[in-house]
């Protein structure tokens, strides 16, 4: 587990990704709905990438979620993802043009050999919500919108997802 002190270069992070707990204040928020806190997450930890946080389902608010449609997606290390919608449409004081929140979050129902923990844990796209916080610190989310890292001042790049990365 991460000191709290402690800053992180992504170069030094495995491949195959690690595993590890993390005890950090989790948050997820978007339109006023705290969709997930926890202080039980995982960190998925991989060269190049910044921290994937991956959230108990009993501290995320699954009322707010409904699978999304479209296809899944294939990692050669976790197994097959699936997507979620974040739905807020029935929640007090949100605009409906602003309820849905599209793929905003994935999980593996069946995670590879290795990563059985993350089994029905949720991870969010810092980019498809409005915040999501580490120990009250503000993520800012993994260039690209593809991996799903989020950034903090605890870790350092260069962090691969921007245009030009794809070939590291």
């Amino acid at each position: 587990m991460q000191n709290s002190d402690e800053i992180e270069s992504v170069w030094t992070y495995p491949r195959p990704p690690r595993l590890e707990r993390t005890h950090a204040h989790i948050r997820v928020v978007h339109r006023g709905v705290v969709l997930a806190d926890t202080t039980a997450a995982w960190r998925v930890l991989e060269t190049s990438h910044p921290p994937v946080f991956y959230l108990p389902p009993g501290d995320v608010a699954g009322e707010w979620l409904r699978l999304a449609g479209g296809r899944e997606s294939f990692c050669e290390f976790k197994g097959l993802a699936r997507y979620w919608t974040v739905d807020l449409r029935s929640a007090p004081g949100v605009p409906a043009e602003d309820a849905v929140a599209p793929r905003a979050a994935w999980s593996y129902a069946a995670p590879a050999r290795g990563y059985e923990a993350l089994r029905d844990h949720l991870a969010f796209y810092a980019s498809r919500v409005d915040a999501c916080t580490v120990d009250g610190e503000r993520v800012t989310a993994q260039p690209g919108d593809f991996y799903g890292g989020w950034i903090t001042s605890r870790v350092k790049g260069p962090f691969k997802g921007a245009p030009g990365t794809q070939g590291w």
